[in-house]
């Protein structure tokens, strides 16, 4: 079995990262189509303003990233005659761009200003349909050019994203983890390598040093040493671990909650923690290891009972709903090191609720 691992072009972060845009976009093109995301277009104007090397056609989006929405984008950017593409926004925005740079061929520039999720460093556009459901992971050809995060920007977000972000993460040591018990596959066609599964360690203590701290800092919009060492771990180790380590039942639980219409509303990496926490009682885990996750994540905010994510621990159906969808063939459940299925998952999904951490 071949071992892989793979890898953003450039990384950049830091407090006014976003003021060597224009040289950093110099390196792959003279013309960049930029898709902003609609709520922050006019915080990124300033920084927009100063290209001078590199022409910049701007686009806002509103949409989430499904079929219609990454055809249009590659349209307009195809019109535009640009030779890369620049997404400035959350997941979605970020996808879309992805998606439609792959499509095109073009260099794809990723300029995250929430940190909700580990998306940014990745190869992977997830495809909702237009009711928000999951339809399908689209893995394009390579990771991005360069991912550029202004960590004076991403702090002036809502604490919640901030949050979500660190969910997500939490769940990439415990992934990763389960693909190397179980010689199951990562996301890049391989066994993970050793650097993947140390990034996803170093993820987890990274996030369990200082996560509380920086959730704190966010909330103020200080950027600290916590909060950067937070946003490295959630957005560049995140992305490294999970992709390169793999995914397992946090993700494969996440993707069930999805169907359920009372969860829509909530942010990926929210209904991703519930995954890692029910992961925790699909086999005979440590309960020294389920109370510190339990306690890490209500230190930092995230929820820890189905009722945190509006769904109702008995509605049998519902839980069920989720159980099937999580298990369904090829799902990435079965990367666990040990059989599950749909009966087992809503045992976990029970157990989870109940648990009190003492």
């Amino acid at each position: 079995m071949l071992r892989t691992s793979i890898f953003p072009s450039r990384y950049v972060q830091g407090a006014g990262a976003l003021d060597s845009l224009d040289a950093e976009l110099a390196r792959l093109g003279t013309h960049a189509a930029c898709l902003v995301d609609a709520n922050v277009a006019a915080l990124l104007q300033p920084a927009l303003s100063k290209a001078e090397r590199v022409k910049l056609v701007v686009r806002s989006v509103d949409a989430a990233c499904t079929e219609r929405s990454v055809a249009a984008a590659a349209d307009w950017i195809r019109e535009s005659g640009a030779d890369i593409v620049v997404s400035f926004g959350g997941g979605k925005v970020v996808d879309t761009g992805r998606a439609a740079a792959d499509d095109l061929r073009l260099p794809f520039v990723c300029v995250p200003t929430i940190a909700a999720s580990d998306a940014p460093c990745s190869a992977l556009a997830v495809i909702y349909d237009e009711e928000g459901r999951v339809v399908r992971d689209r893995f394009v050809r390579r990771n991005p050019d360069l991912v550029l995060l202004d960590t004076s920007l991403i702090v002036r977000a809502p604490v919640r994203f901030f949050i979500a972000g660190i969910g997500d993460a939490l769940a990439t040591f415990y992934e990763a983890d389960a693909c190397r018990r179980a010689y199951a596959n990562n996301l890049c066609g391989g066994r993970g390598t050793a650097l993947a599964f140390e990034a996803a360690k170093l993820c987890r203590d990274t996030l369990f040093a200082h996560a509380v701290q920086a959730v704190d800092d966010c909330r103020a919009q200080i950027v600290t040493p916590d909060f950067d060492a937070t946003l490295e771990a959630t957005v560049l180790l995140s992305g490294v671990g999970f992709e390169s380590g793999g995914v397992a039942a946090a993700h494969a639980i996440h993707h069930g909650l999805a169907d359920l219409p009372s969860s829509r509303g909530l942010l990926h990496g929210e209904k991703v923690a519930i995954g890692v926490l029910a992961s925790l009682f699909l086999s005979a885990v440590p309960d020294d290891e389920r109370q510190r996750v339990f306690r890490f994540c209500r230190a930092v905010g995230l929820p820890t009972r189905l009722a945190d994510i509006n769904v109702d621990v008995t509605n049998q159906a519902a839980l069920e709903t989720v159980a099937k969808r999580a298990c369904r063939a090829g799902e990435i459940i079965h990367n666990e090191p040990y059989p599950v299925d749909a009966p087992l998952v809503v045992a976990a999904l029970k157990a989870m609720d109940r648990y009190t951490v003492r």
